[in-house]
């Protein structure tokens, strides 16, 4: 008779122990950087305890190594796209990232468990964020990662590596002997363009701040100019094409730079289409889009050592909103990555 008992205690535990189990997988949580609320980054909160990310048609799981922040990731939080980008809180954070595939829907055949990729996993395209510790991703907005460069390095580049393939090859379609004006060149997406002008032998015009001038140089930019003691359309005229990430009144200006028949692209607002018919030039808005044929081509580029990441610096995880502050209060020279797995 003693020895039923203990039969039955050990099968309770064992039952016990796979419900557990059962249980982990089900209800896995991870360590996330998220907000339930608009505004500054006051709002963003580590949590813990964030669900996994289910799984859609067409997704991977990854295991996310690194993370880099855009501009784009600022403005949405703050609340200045509420009205046509509606988020559903709490949003985790981020876009940009590299790390190891862990999982993938059924329908997925192109990324296997195990792969190094990088891409992006916005929210908006239908993502899950990318500064936590896992991240769903659709397959058409990864690649495999760059060989030669780390996952930090692989990290930093998805948006403004493509933003720069993009402008310069398909819009500007940039070829050797051409004359090209990169506005904000130290920056994140400016510090791509200027190497990526450079290799397709293009005369290099970038115009950036006093303490950035260096560090233009040394991206291989031809001709540098101090924005803030210059005025470029003073010092600039006729080449062919214009690379505006600033906006505003340098966009304006940047008309009359142009050669006729130019061509001026802009990641920061609308060009005015009245100046742009005066000027016999073609202008337009780049929304970049961060698809598998692109990041193929941005790794194509970095692993052959003509494009190098441009690292300002790197945060935890824990520190994800002194990342942002950062980002909005200072001016990085590339990007801001934050590492997530050690």
């Amino acid at each position: 008779m003693s020895v039923l008992p203990g039969v039955l205690l050990n099968t309770l535990l064992k039952v016990t122990t796979l419900q557990s189990k059962v249980r982990e997988v089900l209800f896995f949580h991870m360590k996330a950087a998220q907000y339930n609320t608009y505004g500054d980054s006051s709002v963003i909160e580590i949590n813990s305890n964030a669900p996994q990310p289910v799984l859609k048609e067409g997704q991977v799981l990854v295991a996310v190594h690194a993370a880099s922040i855009n501009p784009f990731d600022y403005k949405l939080r703050f609340g200045y796209m509420k009205d046509g980008i509606p988020l559903s809180f709490p949003v985790t954070l981020g876009g940009d990232f590299s790390g190891i595939v862990t999982d993938v829907a059924k329908s997925v055949t192109e990324v296997q468990i195990g792969d190094a990729v990088y891409g992006q996993a916005l929210i908006v395209n239908g993502g899950s964020g990318s500064l936590a510790e896992y991240a769903a991703a659709n397959t058409k907005n990864i690649s495999q990662k760059p060989k030669k460069v780390t996952f930090l390095e692989a990290a930093s580049l998805p948006l403004v590596g493509v933003s720069a393939v993009q402008a310069l090859e398909e819009h500007i379609k940039l070829y050797s002997g051409q004359r090209i004006v990169i506005h904000g060149g130290a920056g994140g997406i400016g510090s791509i363009a200027i190497q990526l002008a450079k290799h397709l032998g293009a005369y290099v015009i970038t115009t950036v701040g006093t303490a950035d001038v260096d560090f233009a140089k040394h991206l291989g930019a031809d001709e540098v100019i101090d924005y803030k003691t210059q005025k470029f359309e003073e010092i600039v005229e006729n080449v062919d094409a214009v690379f505006d990430t600033v906006g505003g009144e340098t966009t304006n200006k940047s008309f009359a730079v142009l050669k006729k028949g130019g061509v001026l692209v802009s990641m920061a607002g609308q060009p005015d289409p009245d100046l742009a018919k005066q000027h016999g030039v073609t202008a337009l808005t780049q929304s970049t889009g961060t698809i598998a044929g692109r990041l193929n081509r941005l790794a194509e580029l970095v692993d052959q050592g003509v494009i190098k990441p441009q690292i300002d610096k790197v945060f935890p995880l824990d520190q994800a909103a002194q990342a942002f502050d950062y980002l909005e209060k200072g001016h990085p020279k590339g990007k801001v990555v934050v590492k997530i797995k050690e």
